[in-house]
C-alpha cells in the first residue's frame, strides 16, 4: 500500500471502509452481471493502484473499480 491520496469521481478522499456509490452502469467481466448505476458498494479496500478500489456490492464480493465511477455515500 502506497502513502497515495485515493479520490472518487468527485475529488471526495477514499479511506479503508468506507461506503460509495456508483454513477454509471457497468457490466462485471467474466460475467453476464452489469451493476446499475446508484448501487451502494460497501467496505472499500484501497489497493496498490490508487485508481482503483476494492469492494463488496450484493451482487458481486471483492470487486474492482476504477474511482472514476465511485461517489462517496
Amino acid at each position: 500500500m502506497t502513502d497515495a491520496i485515493v479520490r472518487d469521481s468527485n475529488g471526495t478522499q477514499l479511506n479503508e471502509g468506507d461506503s460509495g456509490t456508483l454513477t454509471k452502469d457497468l457490466k462485471v467481466k467474466g460475467t453476464s452481471e452489469t451493476i446499475k448505476r446508484g448501487t451502494l458498494v460497501k467496505n472499500i479496500r484501497l489497493i496498490s493502484n490508487p485508481g482503483e478500489i476494492e469492494g463488496n456490492t450484493r451482487q458481486v464480493k471483492g470487486l474492482v473499480l476504477k474511482t472514476e465511477f465511485l461517489k462517496k455515500a
